[in-house]
């Protein structure tokens, strides 16, 4: 039987080389030895999302700390200067100018700060 001669012509024209056996286990070698080398690593992946997710609360549940404690000092600041307001008008019925008062931190074995008041002329 011969072939038609529509066939002989696609395949006299066609340019495309045709696939080998060779091409083809270069191709599964390439992948076979990136996908292990991958799989390899791929718990790192894991690691850095569990370690960012940590992060990220930490890092909230630090700022809701540090929002609280700011608040309470600026109340306690508050109240600190109505009673001192108020203790200096009672004080001075002379009308007399009250001193400076200049603060400075004092650091306790080099964890926390308290203030020290300073009288200045």
């Amino acid at each position: 039987m011969s072939e038609p001669i529509a066939w002989r012509k696609e395949n006299a024209v066609s340019t495309s080389p045709m696939p080998s056996m060779a091409t083809y286990t270069d191709a599964m070698n390439k992948f076979t030895k990136s996908a292990k080398g991958f799989m390899e690593h791929v718990y790192l992946l894991q690691e850095a999302q569990d370690a960012y997710k940590i992060a990220l609360a930490t890092s909230a549940s630090i700022h809701d700390s540090l929002d609280a404690s700011d608040q309470a000092l600026r109340s306690l600041m508050t109240q600190m200067e109505q009673v001192i307001n108020a203790h200096l008008g009672e004080a001075t019925p002379d009308k007399k100018k009250p001193e400076a008062v200049k603060v400075e931190p004092i650091r306790t074995n080099g964890e926390s700060t308290a203030s020290s008041a300073t009288f200045l002329p």
